[in-house]
């Protein structure tokens, strides 16, 4: 019993929300620089902390996990387009997931912030961090999982 205590603690300390994790700095030279009091006033909260300092939103609890209207997303920072509402799936994780990108606007970095290396995905217009790349995606299409936080998208409708 005591061991499954244990081990239900440590799943609970490293799981995937990042309020434990370090903060993260942006230092890379973007197009849109703005000041971290800028970015603060400027985006809700939650936006703010996920975005500008890697955060990630909990699972099940973002507005575009179960959404699936046409249109695209962009960066709630900077609008710069994202990804597609036809390439976004139900992958059952609780974040909204698209089989790929807008690579024009996407960067991919590896990241080591919960002790082992992950795709890091970031807007690469504002720098703002935006999710994270698996190997565990649709096999009929790309086999990637962009797993993004609703928090760092806007939703733009497609009218027909």
């Amino acid at each position: 019993m005591k061991k499954f205590l244990l081990t239900i603690i440590l799943i609970g300390l490293i799981g995937c929300k990042t309020n434990g994790q370090k903060e993260v700095l942006i230092s890379k030279n973007y197009i849109i620089k703005k000041s971290d009091e800028l970015w603060k006033k400027e985006l809700p909260n939650l936006s703010y902390y996920v975005l500008r300092k890697a955060y990630t939103e909990p699972a099940f609890s973002g507005k575009y996990d179960n959404f699936y209207e046409k249109g695209y997303y962009v960066c709630k920072g900077c609008n710069s387009k994202l990804y597609d509402s036809e390439n976004k799936y139900d992958s059952g994780s609780g974040w909204p997931s698209f089989d790929r990108g807008n690579d024009d606007n996407l960067e991919y970095s590896v990241d080591y912030k919960i002790g082992y290396p992950r795709v890091e995905l970031k807007c690469n217009k504002c720098g703002g961090h935006l999710g994270h790349m698996f190997e565990d995606g649709p096999i009929k299409t790309t086999g990637k999982r962009h797993c993004i936080n609703s928090a760092a998208l806007k939703f733009i409708q497609i009218k027909n």
